[in-house]
């Protein structure tokens, strides 16, 4: 957890040290306080490996007959692994955290393009060739509040509170059988698996805000009326591959899959993520993260978001 903190500070801080710095500073400040996090997990049987982006876009026009609007935005990214192995054991971490803002001249306000933590963890014992005992855990939420965008009578932007820190916030973990031939391929099958979904008590009681009618069980998140938290039981399976496409250019692959034993067990939730790394140099590179999640609960349909950009990568 302390370890988990430490990345969650970086990322918090990364901006303000790159409006004061320029791009050597910042990739240098940022080399030193990834070392400080390494060399405390970096041991026997430990390794310790990621990568952190830093994507900026800005467009501004002047007097232009074609049209167009000012913008500006900024997405920051870590992406780390804390892995031990030793004899029959293997204990797998990946921390995702993502956070980015767009704002342009003409809005009232600014919006998110992206907003992700997740923590991702499993811990197997060998069983036999290359199938392990296994027991993972992940969570996942984010970092701010979400909101629904509109317009008034008037035509004024309006914006409604949708979302916001744990609520949702996802833990998923259970007992299992794993699978890998290497670094880059994974494979786990756990077919008792708990889901907590976690959300705030205001969203659940009284009025709902984007009806004006009372609350109905199961329509925020799948969480009934005045609660705070719905519970799962079903099959989990997780696939994990990272391939090189080509020279420099990566592609790491995550696609988790949830069926619910107690409720429409048909209905199988999907997590799907891609993040592409074309690299430039030792410190530029272009990013794609692409993500598609399917959760009736949440959504009656595929929920995407992708946001690609050139920026600082730096690799440690």
């Amino acid at each position: 957890m302390r370890k988990l903190t430490l990345l969650l500070f970086i990322l918090a801080n990364l901006t303000f040290v790159q409006a004061q710095n320029s791009e050597k500073e910042l990739i240098q400040n940022t080399e030193k306080a990834v070392k400080k996090i390494n060399d405390t997990i970096e041991g026997e049987g430990w390794k310790a490996k990621g990568t952190v982006s830093l994507l900026l876009n800005q467009s501004s026009f002047n007097n232009w007959i074609a049209g167009g609007e000012d913008s500006f935005s900024g997405t920051l990214g870590i992406n780390y692994d804390f892995n031990y192995k030793k004899d029959d054991i293997t204990w797998d971490n990946k921390v995702l955290a993502s956070y980015g803002l767009l704002q342009t001249k003409n809005a009232d306000y600014e919006k998110k393009t992206d907003d992700r933590l997740e923590f991702n963890s499993i811990v197997g014992k060998r069983a036999f060739g290359q199938w392990y005992y296994s027991y993972f855990l992940n969570f996942r939420t984010q970092f701010s509040t979400g909101y629904l965008y509109g317009k008034d009578e008037n035509g004024k932007e309006i914006r409604t509170e949708n979302t916001q820190f744990m609520s949702p916030g996802y833990l998923t973990t259970g007992p299992g059988i794993y699978w890998t031939k290497d670094d880059n391929l994974k494979i786990n099958f756990a077919p008792l698996t708990s889901k907590f979904t976690f959300v705030d008590g205001a969203y659940t009681s009284g009025i709902d805000q984007a009806t004006g009618l009372p609350y109905v069980d199961g329509d925020y998140f799948g969480v009934d009326a005045n609660k705070t938290m719905r519970y799962e039981l079903g099959f989990y399976a997780s696939v994990y591959y990272k391939l090189a496409i080509m020279t420099n250019v990566t592609a790491e692959n995550t696609l988790n899959l949830y069926s619910n034993y107690l409720e429409d067990p048909q209905n199988v939730d999907i997590n799907y993520s891609l993040n592409i790394i074309m690299k430039v140099n030792k410190f530029l590179s272009a990013n794609l993260s692409f993500q598609t999640i399917y959760d009736d609960n949440a959504f009656s349909g595929f929920q995407t978001r992708e946001v690609f950009g050139l920026g600082v990568n730096f690799g440690f």
